[in-house]
């Protein structure tokens, strides 16, 4: 059974799974689906032709320009702009701008008031003093790989990959490429650990020619980092 509020506006074409609750003042555009037991809240708007994958809680005043998949949680006021894939089980938490060019794998956590961007030489005009479009400029792709966590406040430069289980501090300021399960801090962020899957620092046992080797106390599993990664001294 679903419960949409009677001041919702809802478009036509709209596909409706079971469980759903849409709250008032919500706005869902043409040609949407939304799967089941979604949940979105006051003055959400949907735009066209998206799908809402089944579990996903969109809350208040966060406006919604492309797909999202299941068990999401986007939090308050959060803006995602167009061609932004996200993954299943993400999360977003209040106050976000997602950019054009960003990629969100499954399970990311993205804090709250992280920056991105997507212009890595922005100017608002040309060299004819018109004002730019569109077309005037070049997107460039910032990867959020599977189960990586941005912590509150950080910024994430443009064009860069952020690693399968990596974590970036709160506050921190990303210009590069950060590997698999690294923890980075500070401006210009640092890789200043190792994490586990669990998100907790790891220990260092031993290296050799191609892995550095870490043992995680929380899961009892030894993990390997290749040497390429490890541009730092290990403790």
């Amino acid at each position: 059974m679903n419960n949409i509020s009677n001041v919702a506006k809802l478009g036509e074409c709209i596909t409706f799974g079971d469980g759903i609750v849409i709250k008032d003042g919500a706005i869902i555009e043409n040609n949407v689906v939304i799967c089941d037991n979604v949940v979105i809240g006051q003055n959400v708007t949907i735009q066209k032709n998206l799908r809402i994958g089944a579990g996903t809680k969109i809350w208040d005043n966060s406006f919604i320009r492309s797909s999202i998949g299941e068990e999401c949680v986007i939090a308050r006021g959060v803006f995602i702009d167009t061609e932004v894939p996200i993954g299943n089980r993400v999360k977003i938490q209040n106050r976000n701008n997602i950019t054009h060019g960003v990629i969100l794998e499954d399970g990311v956590f993205v804090g709250p008031n992280v920056t991105f961007s997507n212009d890595k030489y922005p100017r608002s005009i040309n060299l004819d003093e018109s004002l730019k479009s569109g077309t005037d400029w070049i997107c460039s792709k910032t990867e959020i790989k599977k189960g990586a966590a941005l912590g509150a406040g950080c910024v994430i430069v443009c064009g860069v990959r952020i690693g399968e289980w990596a974590m970036v501090g709160a506050g921190a300021v990303v210009t590069k490429d950060v590997p698999n399960y690294a923890m980075v801090t500070g401006n210009p962020a640092r890789i200043i650990k190792w994490v586990s899957k669990s998100g907790y620092p790891m220990s260092f046992i031993k290296s050799d020619k191609k892995y550095a080797y870490f043992f995680s106390s929380t899961e009892n599993k030894e993990y390997k980092i290749p040497i390429r990664d490890c541009d730092i001294q290990i403790e």
